[in-house]
């Protein structure tokens, strides 16, 4: 039988993404969780993980004992907590994740109502671009991940967990405001052949979206400026390169000035935003979950 204390030291270090990283958030040495590591490795018959100088990476065996292991320290936390509040005792802490588009539009407002209601729950707010934090509601590290899908890319597994919708972004074409496309009022897929793309890597989801309405528009993609930073992107606007596909709530907070966003004529890509909780959350989190909801109905996008 798999001991527990091992199995919750590989998730640590599956989360963390190396044996050194874990060891500080666990308050051991890294030497003391190799040899816990090693101990588990020998329990399964298998090797886990594959060390290398830039960390860890989970090994086929690893990433099955991982997703088995982030539910059941999921479920030891729930059984912790189940008793708690049969006693009365309200959580003391809501942690949640969110990607950084969404931590500016939808987190304050929704965060700011809970504490003028709940003063006494520590808050606490990770940033974790999709599609990391699944694991993480998982194993009850955090109640909620706010995270986003792309057209086209494929959505982690949710085994035990729920996944909840809480608005469309949509995605607009952003070009300098000298772009001669600047000045038309509407533009098409087909307008955008022959232009220098600012965007994501192979296998980004910026890319991914991209390539799959250029296949539709019949036009190529040329990336000339590759970054996944939206703040590196708009800069590139503004000094007049390129062009760029961005979700609408980037020019709710951001400085666009000299930059020029367009609707697709012929196609409506959105970013879906989700919560993601378990499929039991507690008071708490239904709470945060109406009040981020109640945030998303508010904003209005460019038509």
């Amino acid at each position: 039988m798999v001991d527990p204390g091992r199995l919750r030291v590989l998730v640590e270090v599956a989360h963390a993404g190396s044996i050194a990283a874990a060891a500080t958030r666990m308050a051991f040495t890294p030497s003391a969780l190799s040899q816990q590591l090693s101990k588990l490795e020998r329990e399964v018959g298998a090797r886990l993980l594959d060390r290398g100088p830039g960390g860890v990476k989970l090994t086929a065996a690893g990433r099955v004992l991982v997703e088995h292991g982030e539910r059941v320290l999921g479920e030891l936390r729930a059984a912790d907590e189940a008793v708690r509040a049969l006693l009365g005792e309200e959580p003391e802490r809501l942690s949640i994740g969110a990607f950084p588009t969404a931590g500016q539009l939808l987190v304050p407002g929704a965060l700011g109502e809970f504490r003028s209601r709940h003063p006494g729950v520590q808050l606490s707010l990770v940033d974790l671009e999709p599609p990391s934090g699944y694991g993480l509601v998982a194993s009850r590290e955090l109640d909620l991940l706010i995270t986003h899908r792309y057209p086209g890319v494929v959505l982690p597994k949710a085994d035990g967990l729920q996944r909840l919708r809480l608005l469309d972004d949509p995605l607009l074409i952003a070009m300098p405001a000298a772009h001669p496309l600047a000045r038309a009022e509407r533009v098409a897929l087909a307008d955008l052949g022959g232009q220098e793309w600012i965007c994501g890597g192979p296998g980004i989801a910026d890319l991914i979206t991209l390539e799959r309405l250029a296949r539709r528009g019949g036009i190529d993609v040329k990336v000339a400026f590759e970054t996944h930073n939206y703040e590196v992107t708009l800069a590139l606007l503004r000094a007049g390169l390129g062009m760029a596909l961005l979700p609408a709530s980037v020019f709710a907070e951001a400085d666009t000035t000299r930059v020029v966003a367009r609707v697709l004529t012929d196609a409506r890509p959105v970013r879906r935003v989700y919560a993601v909780l378990r499929r039991r959350p507690s008071a708490l989190v239904s709470e945060v979950v109406e009040l981020l909801r109640t945030v998303a109905e508010s904003v209005r996008w460019p038509r």
